[in-house]
């Protein structure tokens, strides 16, 4: 017998989201509140880490940092908590988990992390992009002034690393090859430093993120404030000086803040920021509940970054596609409404009353309701359908429609959850579905009356 402990940490958009296009990608995520993404490019995968604001909050209201990956730029892999706060023995805020980065060096991943309340700036390392991360010094990084938030790192052709960060100025400190410890004093930029009684053509805020291609180093950061749009400056060594260039995005009424994070991956180049839109389909006054975008990103022959329109609900194009033969975990969303996610651990025991050992941690989607959907983009059926299982805990059961290409598209297959009160028993349903060859969306449309199942993976069969 199998006791499931359920640790909610995620948001209920609800049915408020029928204002926005079926097609539409732009906010990437949709089941939480994030915001100051830090894209990471590892092996065949990007590493979404993001902040996060919690449902109620009114200000900033953040505690921990979520980690989301793809392979596709469409479908995100929601993997929960990857740090938290309590992860820095040093310091003991509830609240505060702003913007973090996290960068690979020599098979070890580091994320920075700005403590709140001028406590500096921390570093957790781990050996995977997954974690466990782990505090290694037990102190901060950098505890310099005021202005520390918001690091951003760079590791450069020699080898030599550059930690940067700051509001309303720009600061860098050179760190060892160790990533957990600095050389040399803290600096704070005098190109792009403000000067009082001075011109300010930079328009520096906050949210830096340093890059190098193409033998130039690029600074992008939140110009402006407030609403604050994306500047960036580029220079030819990771000291600067720094020349503007421009805005890759303009500033926009509809969003208050911005933070970029910018990668390269599979021979096109992106950048992720976040917008208010999911907040305010909810409840017309502002607060702090963010959501976080991406747009392609191009260049000019000569290095310069073409300016972008505000935040394209389309979002990008898909650039793989997503094989059906394997376990699926239900997780992974291209565009969903209604749901969100849940933490549950599994326990083993005898009886009902007695707990034994843990058995695993897993993530499932939950607060499924009646005309909720799940959509997943690129679905490969190469070799054709005949069957579909899925793992399910059935809470109040109903049906799951199975429709290729639209919500309201054809049926490929209906499966009949049953079951009352066995939310802490998980089950495998197999169930026949029509013939389906080429590369579709699929949308899982939920159909019942409320608090239907939770919903742990999926998976079809050719025979």
């Amino acid at each position: 017998m199998i006791k499931i402990t359920v640790l909610k940490y995620t948001l209920h958009i609800g049915l408020m989201l029928t204002g926005l296009s079926l097609s539409a990608q732009n906010p990437i995520i949709q089941t939480k509140f994030t915001a100051d993404p830090a894209p990471m490019v590892y092996k065949d995968t990007v590493f979404l880490y993001t902040s996060h604001d919690e449902d109620d909050a009114f200000g900033f209201k953040m505690k921990d940092w979520l980690l989301y990956t793809s392979t596709d730029m469409v479908n995100w892999t929601d993997h929960g908590v990857v740090a938290s706060l309590k992860d820095f023995k040093w310091t003991d805020p509830e609240n505060g988990a702003w913007a973090p980065q996290v960068i690979e060096r020599d098979g070890k991943f580091y994320m920075y992390c700005p403590m709140p309340g001028q406590r500096g700036i921390g570093v957790l390392v781990a050996d995977s992009p997954y974690g466990p991360f782990k505090d290694p010094i037990g102190k901060p990084l950098v505890k310099n002034s005021s202005d520390d938030i918001d690091p951003t790192v760079l590791i450069d052709d020699d080898g030599q690393a550059y930690l940067y960060w700051g509001n309303p100025n720009l600061w860098y400190v050179k760190l060892n090859k160790d990533m957990i410890s600095v050389d040399g004093p803290v600096v704070k930029d005098p190109s792009i430093a403000k000067v009082k009684g001075s011109p300010d053509p930079f328009h520096y805020q906050e949210g830096p993120w340093a890059w190098k291609r193409n033998g130039n180093y690029y600074m992008a950061y939140a110009s402006t404030c407030c609403p604050e749009g994306i500047g960036y400056a580029m220079g030819k060594s990771a000291t600067g000086p720094w020349e503007y260039k421009g805005m890759i995005m303009d500033s926009d009424k509809r969003s208050n803040g911005n933070h970029p994070g910018i990668i390269d991956y599979k021979g096109k180049s992106y950048v992720f920021g976040f917008n208010y839109n999911l907040g305010k389909q909810t409840i017309s006054k502002h607060y702090e509940r963010r959501s976080i975008c991406v747009s392609e990103l191009n260049y000019n022959a000569d290095g310069t970054i073409q300016k972008l329109p505000f935040w394209n609900p389309e979002g990008v194009k898909r650039i793989a596609t997503l094989n059906p033969y394997e376990k699926v975990e239900a997780e992974t969303i291209a565009y969903s409404e209604g749901l969100k996610t849940e933490k549950m651990t599994e326990w083993e025991r005898n009886n009902p009353y007695d707990t034994g050992k843990k058995i695993t941690d897993r993530l499932v989607v939950s607060s499924i309701n009646n005309g909720d959907y799940l959509k997943v983009q690129g679905v490969d059926f190469s070799r054709g359908t005949k069957f579909i299982e899925l793992s399910v805990a059935s809470m109040n059961g109903g049906t799951i429609e199975i429709h290729t290409d639209a919500v309201d598209g054809p049926i490929l297959g209906t499966v009949q959850v049953t079951g009352k009160g066995e939310g802490d028993i998980f089950k495998t349903i197999k169930t026949p579905v029509k013939n389906s060859k080429g590369v579709h969306d699929l949308y899982f449309v939920f159909k019942g009356s409320k608090d239907l199942f939770y919903f742990d993976w999926w998976k079809f069969s050719s025979n």
